[in-house]
């Protein structure tokens, strides 16, 4: 049992133009994600053809034309823009919103790096692109999930599980965790209601969007338990796409998420086998109406809120978090056996610091529920690892220094929790924090840097970033699980690509001439990481002879 597994994010920007009074979003997107491109990789599509956004994890398929457009990601619009990083993620255009998606990485920490890399990449491209179009009024962006006037866009989590788990056992165990996680992975927000309707301060950003149990939607309804069944992997994985969680700033908030979440789904793919009682367990966590048990975790800064369970009875928060770690530790002691301190005898570093951090964080929470608002505000080492709680800081003594009656619904609270998110350092007052060194930080600026110009060596994210670098004239097309490159010809030249190419509805997907392209099926995320495939880039003269190699070899 470990926290180790392939998992990855997606974030979404907010995007603006202060100054600029009718400024428009989607074209600031387009100019942004142009900006991260370069001349010679530009040309490069995301192809679409093996995503299958309809597909349900419960069993079932959405008729397409059941579905809202808005979901139908394999059918994009031909204009949208899309880079491939050179970490090896993605940055694209989704709706209105600029969005990074980190490459695949294969434990919390390296995800961690990997994620916050991306506000880099992104920074980057919105202040080249704000020197080209626009140097008076730069381009401004935005890592939180909330305008407070009831947009919302997402921050999204990806976890590979084995298929064989019943896909109801996950949505209980997970809709458990979504909702009680939020004591300590909430990353704050002023205002209460989707549309900020109710002055206060509240855990999470993204809590009061969520309005269903489960469901294949993410931008209407958004569930908690999303059931997008497309793994991006071998038919005996499935993806987890988890669309609850809030754009951390913090490094301890965003490790316990990823962390925690894989070592529950490691208890659950190993619980049966070990005789452990699952359904005594989810039974004790079903909540009676987890859609408001989520509203309410995250309303209530006490931490002491109780949530009516199914089978009767309450429980907080706080004990589910306690309960789930308990079943992992049973579950971990019945597969691993036990040290001599009777710990689980964990099987690498950072699952042991996972779990010690998951312990840290319910002593945090533990220590905040029982003090008072004065005593909160001095509590520096919790407020270090704990995002909603640091922020509240913040703006409770902001409030305090306005006058005592201020209100929260103080415009210049909102102004602070939106500088709060700010990607660009001379407007975050995060970014203030952090250089004081108010934050607990797993990951320095070095790493950082690293992160953001290569990809990680552990995943087929290095082949597909190695391949564009050393031959981004030859690559058409790139998605998470596919590589397609042109066979090269002596006069140098290459029939024109219809416009659809790449785009999984459309009739004219494959009229490339056979022969014309190469494809590699790179389905097993981790058999074309750095040490499978780096001699074999080395030795190649191009991408296709490159790709066809690895095709052969990958057959035997």
């Amino acid at each position: 049992m470990s926290v180790k597994r392939v998992m990855g994010t997606e974030t979404e920007y907010a995007v603006s133009q202060p100054g600029v009074a009718y400024y428009q979003p989607v074209q600031l997107s387009f100019d942004v994600v142009g900006a991260a491109a370069t001349p010679a990789t530009r040309h490069i599509r995301w192809d679409y053809r093996q995503e299958d956004p309809v597909n349900d994890a419960r069993g079932t398929r959405l008729d397409r034309a059941a579905a809202r457009p808005d979901m139908l990601t394999d059918a994009p619009q031909l204009n949208i823009t899309n880079v491939i990083a050179p970490n090896g993620g993605r940055i694209y255009v989704d709706h209105a919103h600029p969005e990074y998606s980190a490459p695949e990485t294969t434990d919390p920490f390296q995800a961690l790096a990997y994620d916050h890399a991306g506000d880099r990449l992104m920074l980057a491209a919105a202040r080249a692109a704000s020197a080209v179009a626009a140097p008076a009024r730069p381009i401004v962006l935005h890592r939180n999930n909330v305008d407070g006037k009831g947009a919302s866009w997402g921050t999204h989590e990806n976890y590979m599980m084995r298929r064989d788990v019943p896909f109801a056992d996950v949505a209980a165990l997970m809709t458990a965790h979504f909702v009680s996680r939020q004591i300590w992975a909430g990353s704050g927000r002023v205002g209460i209601g989707e549309k900020s309707e109710t002055p206060g301060y509240q855990l999470s950003q993204r809590a009061d969007t969520i309005h269903a149990k489960i469901g294949l939607q993410t931008t209407f309804d958004r569930p908690i338990i999303n059931t997008r069944d497309e793994s991006h992997s071998t038919g005996e994985y499935r993806r987890l796409h988890v669309i609850v969680g809030d754009a951390n700033r913090m490094d301890v908030p965003q490790v316990l998420k990823l962390g925690v979440t894989s070592i529950l789904l490691w208890a659950l793919e190993h619980a049966r086998e070990t005789g452990y009682d699952l359904d005594a367990l989810l039974g004790s966590l079903q909540l009676a109406d987890p859609v408001e048990a989520m509203h309410t975790v995250s309303h209530d800064l006490t931490l002491a809120a109780t949530l009516p369970r199914e089978t009767g009875g309450e429980i907080t928060a706080w004990l589910m978090q306690v309960t789930l770690r308990r079943f992992v530790y049973e579950v971990a002691a019945a597969t691993l056996g036990t040290d001599t301190a009777g710990e689980p005898a964990w099987e690498d570093r950072e699952t042991r610091n996972v779990m010690a951090m998951w312990g840290q964080a319910l002593a945090d929470t533990a220590a905040i529920r029982h003090a008072g608002d004065d005593a909160r505000l001095t509590m520096r080492a919790e407020a270090g690892r704990v995002e909603w709680l640091l922020k509240w800081q913040l703006l409770e003594k902001l409030r305090r220094k306005i006058g005592p009656d201020t209100s929260w619904d103080d415009p210049r609270l909102a102004a602070v929790d939106l500088s709060w998110a700010a990607l660009d350092p001379g407007r975050s007052v995060f970014a203030k924090l952090e250089k004081a060194g108010s934050v607990e930080r797993l990951v320095d600026d070095a790493a950082l840097a690293t992160a953001a110009a290569n990809p990680p060596e552990t995943t087929r994210a290095w082949l597909r970033a190695a391949v564009v670098r050393a031959f981004p004239a030859d690559v058409v097309a790139a998605s998470w699980s596919h590589l397609t490159a042109r066979m090269p010809r002596a006069d140098g030249a290459g029939d024109a690509l219809p416009d659809t190419y790449g785009n999984a509805s459309a009739a004219e997907a494959t009229s490339v001439r056979p022969g014309d392209l190469v494809s590699l099926d790179m389905s097993d995320p981790l058999a074309f990481r750095k040490e499978n495939v780096e001699t074999a880039v080395a030795e190649a003269a191009d991408a296709a002879g490159l790709l066809a190699r690895l095709a052969t070899e990958q057959r035997r």
